[in-house]
C-alpha cells in the first residue's frame, strides 16, 4: 500500500479519478489550472479506496486583490485546493497539521483559502483551528467564503490557537511512551530507523487530537501545559543512547478513571483517537482504578533529536529521577526546544 501521505507532481496525478470530479463542479477552470500546474508538487493521500485527499499549498507574499475585502501584503501560504473524502479516519486535520507544518517552514505569518458555504464539514473542522472568515470571493463559479489563519495573534483557545503554544503560566512536563506505541501515535516523529510502512490509516495517526491512557500519576496536568514526548528505548541498544525526545504537545485535558461514568463513556471518549484498540482500552480499564486518562494536541516535533545522554549532560535532567511523567524547569524546557530545532514562533510568551 502506498504511504499514508506523499507529494507528488501534478503531472503524476490521475485527474480522470473520480475524487476530482466534485472539484470539475466546482471550478470550471479546474482541468486547464490543474494541467497547468503540471510540474508543481501537492500533497495527495491515497487509500485502499484510490486517492482520498489532496492538498495545494502556494508561497505569496503580496496582496490579495481578488476578494473582498482585500488581504494586506503579508508572507502567507494559500491553501489553493484542499479536498478531502472523509470516513471517518480524519485525513482532514492530517492535511492541516500539514498545511501549518509547511507555513512554519517557509516563515509565513497566515494561510488563507477561499471555499465555498456549502462545504460545512470542511468549513467547521478549519473553524475548529482557527480560520476565521474575512471576507468573500466572487466569480462565474459563484461566491466563495475567505477563511484566514493567523500564526500570530493567540486568542486563548487551545485548538484556535493551534499551533502556537502559550509559554508563561502553564506547566512544563516529560512523558515517556514505548516506541510500539509511539510510531503510530506521533507520525511525524518517526526515528531512522523506523519506516512508513507500519503507519495505518486511522484515527490516531492522522489527528492533531491525540488520547492516551497510563497508570503514572498525571495529576498535576492543566489545560494548556506542556509536554515533551519521550520515546523510551527500543532495546536495540543502551537507553543511554536510544531514548530520545520527539514532539512537544499542549493538554487539553486529564481525566482520572473516576470522572467516566462506566467504561462505555470511557471507551467512547478515548477510542477515536487512541493508539489503543477498544480490547485494549477496556484491558486498561478493568486494570484497576489508577488509570489516568490524557487528551492533548500535537503541536511539534524535533527536528533534531536530544538522547537521554543529551538530556543530562547538555540540559541537566537527573539521570535517577522517574523519568515515566516528570516536570522540568522552565530553561529546561527552553533548552530542549532549542536544541532540538524546535522553531522559536511557535512558543508565545
Amino acid at each position: 500500500m502506498p504511504e499514508l501521505l506523499q507529494k507528488r507532481t501534478f503531472g503524476d496525478v490521475d485527474l480522470h479519478d473520480s475524487f476530482f470530479d466534485p472539484l470539475k463542479a466546482d471550478y470550471q477552470e479546474f482541468e486547464s489550472w490543474f494541467q497547468g500546474k503540471a510540474g508543481e508538487e501537492a500533497y495527495i493521500i491515497y487509500g485502499e479506496s484510490g486517492t482520498e485527499g489532496f492538498m495545494y499549498l502556494k508561497t505569496e507574499d503580496g496582496a490579495v486583490t481578488d476578494v473582498h475585502p482585500a488581504l494586506p501584503s503579508a508572507p502567507r501560504i494559500k491553501i489553493g485546493t484542499l479536498k478531502v473524502d472523509a470516513h471517518g479516519t480524519l485525513l482532514g486535520e492530517r492535511l492541516i497539521k500539514k498545511a501549518l507544518d509547511h507555513a512554519i517552514a517557509e516563515k509565513a505569518t497566515e494561510l488563507y483559502l477561499t471555499i465555498f458555504p456549502r462545504h460545512r464539514s470542511l468549513i467547521n473542522l478549519l473553524q475548529e483551528y482557527g480560520f476565521i472568515k474575512t471576507g468573500t470571493k466572487t466569480t462565474s463559479n459563484g461566491e466563495e467564503w475567505v477563511l484566514v489563519k493567523s500564526l500570530t495573534t493567540v486568542r486563548g483557545v487551545l485548538r484556535e490557537d493551534y499551533p502556537l503554544i502559550v509559554y508563561r503560566g502553564h506547566g512544563k512536563f516529560m512523558l515517556s511512551i514505548y516506541p510500539k506505541w509511539h510510531t503510530k501515535l506521533f507520525p511525524d516523529s518517526i526515528l531512522d530507523n523506523e519506516t512508513f510502512d507500519v503507519l495505518e490509516d486511522v484515527s490516531y495517526t492522522n489527528s492533531i487530537q491525540k488520547t492516551y491512557a497510563c497508570f503514572m500519576d498525571l495529576s498535576a496536568l492543566r489545560s494548556g501545559d506542556i509536554i515533551i514526548i519521550y520515546r523510551t528505548s527500543d532495546k536495540r541498544g543502551p537507553a543511554w543512547y536510544r531514548s530520545v525526545v520527539t514532539s512537544v504537545c499542549t493538554v487539553e485535558e486529564v481525566r482520572h478513571k473516576r470522572t467516566f461514568a462506566d467504561s462505555e463513556e470511557y471507551v467512547g471518549y478515548m477510542e477515536k483517537f487512541s493508539v489503543f484498540n477498544k480490547d485494549e482500552l477496556l484491558g486498561w480499564w478493568n486494570r484497576g482504578n489508577a488509570l489516568y486518562v490524557l487528551k492533548m494536541l500535537y503541536a511539534a516535533a524535533f527536528s533534531k533529536r536530544l538522547i537521554r545522554k543529551d538530556l543530562v549532560e547538555s540540559i541537566g535532567l537527573d539521570a535517577d529521577d522517574y523519568w515515566g511523567f516528570m516536570p522540568i524547569s522552565d530553561e529546561q524546557f527552553r533548552c530542549i526546544l532549542e536544541n532540538g530545532g524546535i522553531d522559536e514562533r511557535l512558543i508565545v510568551d
